[in-house]
């Protein structure tokens, strides 16, 4: 279908504005990466030594929030239902985006989350999330066969196992830190983040389930 040059110059002019206005509210967006690790870690301050959370959500947040989302970092966390960011971080509707599987692992489907993330959402920090006593971790440990689709997470996890072996101290301590090593690593080489992959950090935590407080490998 042909479209008439007047009515096209006339659809280009409707639309300049919109778009120039999305570019300029995502540029306003974009948190940088130092920033936002100094907000998770203020956060998680927060969370370790109050009584009560100061971040959950409210009615004005959530009107805020429905017609859009910029969230100022990317969480790339375990199922476990102990480690919820929100909570961990202290941090309410929009702030995060968050990418959760058990042993914090990524795929296909997690990496194209990540880059809708950076691409369309302004995100620049991307925190890879392992926790103490991490039972998919303690699976890969143990060794032996998986029943399911528990298999394939075992699997992919051995790696870290394997890297991991013959460390000095907790043996699925050090497995946690290499598979948070190894999937932060995956991210950095296939996360197609295209020009916007310079101004994005990849950083590691380890929340401890006792203390409540995340440990930071950078």
């Amino acid at each position: 279908m042909k479209i008439h040059p007047g009515k096209l110059s006339l659809l280009l002019a409707l639309a300049l504005p919109a778009l120039a206005a999305a570019a300029s509210d995502h540029a306003q967006s974009s948190v940088t990466p130092d920033a936002a690790l100094a907000r998770l870690k203020a956060g998680n301050h927060r969370f370790v030594v109050a009584s009560v959370s100061g971040g959950k959500p409210t009615a004005a947040r959530r009107a805020e929030t429905a017609n859009g989302q910029h969230p100022f970092a990317i969480i790339v966390g375990c199922a476990d239902s102990r480690t919820s960011p929100e909570i961990v971080f202290d941090q309410s509707i929009g702030d995060l985006f968050v990418v959760r599987t058990a042993g914090n692992l990524v795929d296909d489907y997690a990496l194209g989350s990540i880059e809708y993330a950076v691409e369309h959402l302004g995100s620049r920090l991307i925190v890879v999330l392992g926790h103490q006593k991490c039972g998919a971790v303690q699976a890969a440990l143990s060794g032996g066969d998986a029943p399911g689709h528990v298999h394939a997470l075992v699997s992919a996890i051995q790696p870290a196992v394997r890297a991991s072996k013959g460390h000095p101290g907790d043996p699925l301590a050090n497995a946690i830190h290499e598979n948070d090593a190894l999937v932060a690593a995956k991210i950095r080489k296939k996360a197609q983040l295209g020009d916007l992959a310079a101004q994005v950090r990849v950083v590691e935590g380890y929340y401890n389930l006792n203390t409540g407080k995340v440990e930071w490998a950078q």
